[in-house]
């Protein structure tokens, strides 16, 4: 399988690699602090669960009005988490988000994002007065959203994420004045629902918020950056290693994704992690493949009490309509009748 080579393989090269170079490649698994540290802080957590993430809070963001940009990242590929960002910076430091390049992450090369991402980190022009925020949302909790009997749609998953990072930013200290938000579904709706969580913002929700408000991009870039390097680093509990991004994009119309799909369908248990369930290219790629499973139905007799049932003492009328209900066994041993007329 192209592609695909042996897990025992890939770790005789990390072992035999000299001891002074892993020393040197050792970074804080707990701390984004530049581009380096992205990839080991993902690696290190469960990719089957949603990872949240906030940068350090610029003092400055503390004392000074704020604004607030939210955008994500991976809403319509197959593979891999969607990640939704945050960034936010004071009301007068637009500067810095211009000087950092932050534009529509989509118009972006994958190496200027990263340069921006590693800025924003690093910089202290930047890093000082802008802060970010990321929840990197499992395929499998995405999955089991939509699939849950009481279903859960990819737009209310989208802006629980929004809200909750938004929230978190609060809770953290950011003083927000103003919420600038790409986004979800029709924008008065989106907005609406915002301003009932958050009636103290100005909130503005917009088609295409990424290209026109510098904040929505830095949160775009954030979003982006990190759900690139979460497919870089993606671990698969199946035993697979996938070398080179074999994958693909994990879009549907990516004929390397297609392959992928194609060659990695267990029959009986489906896709790897990686893929979401949920998407219609990949349903309609099992219903092609895998086995069909049959489930045997609860047996549908009806169970047989003993005693009296319960619905006997509230039955009262017959068919004809004449209500009809035996007498108390007090009133037949005390001789008692009901008496209507002196």
């Amino acid at each position: 399988m192209e592609g695909i080579g042996i897990k025992q393989e890939n770790d005789s090269i990390i072992e035999s690699k000299p001891k002074i170079e892993q020393e040197e490649d050792h970074v804080d698994v707990d701390k984004i602090s530049s581009l380096k540290a992205l990839g080991p802080f993902i690696a290190a957590r469960e990719n089957s669960k949603n990872t949240v993430y906030l940068s350090d809070v610029p003092a400055i963001c503390k004392d000074q009005p704020c604004m607030l940009g939210v955008d994500e990242a991976g809403r319509g590929p197959v593979l891999g988490p969607m990640v939704y960002g945050i960034s936010y910076c004071p009301l007068n430091s637009k500067e810095a988000l211009v000087e950092l390049g932050c534009a529509d992450s989509k118009q972006l090369t994958e190496e200027k994002r990263d340069i921006i991402f590693n800025d924003m980190n690093t910089l202290e022009y930047a890093n000082s007065c802008i802060g970010w925020a990321v929840e990197i949302i499992s395929p499998n909790v995405i999955s089991n959203s939509m699939y849950r009997r009481s279903k859960c749609s990819l737009n209310e998953v989208s802006m629980d994420s929004a809200m909750g990072l938004i929230q978190r930013a609060i809770d953290a200290g950011v003083n927000i004045a103003e919420v600038y938000v790409d986004t979800v579904g029709p924008p008065e709706k989106y907005q609406e629902k915002l301003l009932k969580r958050f009636p103290n913002f100005k909130i503005t929700v917009a088609k295409k918020a990424d290209s026109t408000y510098p904040i929505v991009s830095a949160a775009s870039i954030c979003a982006k950056v990190t759900r690139d390097h979460a497919l870089k680093v993606w671990q698969f509990p199946e035993g697979l290693v996938i070398k080179d991004n074999a994958f693909g994009s994990g879009y549907p119309g990516d004929p390397v994704t297609k392959r992928f799909l194609t060659e990695n369908i267990d029959l009986v248990f489906g896709f790897p992690r990686l893929v979401r369930f949920s998407w219609s290219t990949a349903e309609n790629a099992l219903a092609d493949k895998a086995y069909e499973m049959e489930f045997d139905e609860p047996d549908t007799e009806k169970p047989k009490y003993a005693g009296t049932k319960l619905t006997k003492f509230f039955k009262g009328t017959t068919k004809s309509g004449e209500v009809k209900r035996e007498e108390c066994r007090l009133f037949k041993q005390c001789h008692l009748d009901n008496v209507t007329d002196f």
